[in-house]
């Protein structure tokens, strides 16, 4: 079985097909996926799939992007998260690719996702794009290793890896990865310890070949586990038994 580590079911484009996408993960081997929050107003959706699904798993978080939002603070988060669907916090972190001024509202919404991650004992779901040392710093300032996480659609350098890892957090490959222009990020695939991958789409964006340009799904999570596999010289059964192992023993309270 293979598992989608972050999804956007809930996005118009996937959840319009809910039927079409459950079945193309059926048929394609992927057994479970995790339905990401990226905004407190539309956290029900996410929890409603999961909810609705025992194959679907959630987490309740603020994107780093979004603005025009309602913030949480860590006592709303937590409770959002006493939850049996809901196995992490996030999709939270650090973004200055759109917003170049490096806002404080970001850092100060990242701080409250990694106390309240503490505070629940679930995973964070760390974004971070144009920010890496500001991540790294605020993750180490607010104890992110006692909650621990992965670093979702990793895109940074080897050295920013190494320095997620000694925080004990967990590396996601998207369908990135099989882009043949990512030849630095494939590098980074071949150097990540084997029970601290993960596999993700981020449908609906980021389709993996054979499939680029199109709207993305959790069934098509097999390429970007078929490419480490090719990167690293594995049997693709390899991949998909740690990848799996690992989700297991990241997401805790999701249940196999």
């Amino acid at each position: 079985m293979f598992i989608d580590s972050h999804c956007h079911l809930d996005f118009p484009d996937l959840a319009a097909r809910e039927d079409e996408v459950l079945a193309t993960m059926a048929a394609n081997g992927v057994g479970q996926a995790l339905c990401i929050s990226v905004r407190l107003e539309d956290f029900p959706r996410v929890l409603d799939l999961a909810e609705r699904h025992s194959n679907l798993w959630a987490t309740v978080g603020v994107h780093p992007d979004n603005a025009d939002c309602r913030d949480p603070d860590v006592a709303e988060l937590v409770r959002l998260a006493d939850h049996p669907r809901v196995v992490g916090i996030g999709e939270t972190g650090l973004d200055y690719y759109w917003n170049k001024d490096e806002p404080e509202w970001q850092r100060a919404r990242f701080r409250t996702h990694i106390r309240a991650a503490r505070a629940c004992g679930k995973p964070l779901v760390v974004h971070t794009r144009s920010a890496a040392a500001d991540t790294l710093r605020l993750m180490r300032e607010e104890g992110a290793a006692e909650a621990g996480g992965v670093m979702h659609c990793f895109t940074e350098s080897w050295e920013v890896a190494e320095a997620a890892l000694e925080l004990g957090f967990y590396i996601s490959f998207s369908g990135i990865v099989t882009f043949r222009n990512a030849k630095d990020l494939k590098e980074v695939a071949r150097r990540v310890p084997l029970d601290r991958l993960l596999i993700e789409t981020d449908s609906p964006y980021l389709a993996p070949v054979p499939h680029r340009g199109k709207t993305n799904q959790p069934g098509w999570v097999v390429h970007v586990a078929e490419e480490i596999a090719r990167l690293r010289d594995e049997p693709l059964e390899r991949i998909e038994r740690a990848t799996t192992d690992n989700f297991f023993r990241l997401f805790r309270h999701a249940q196999p």
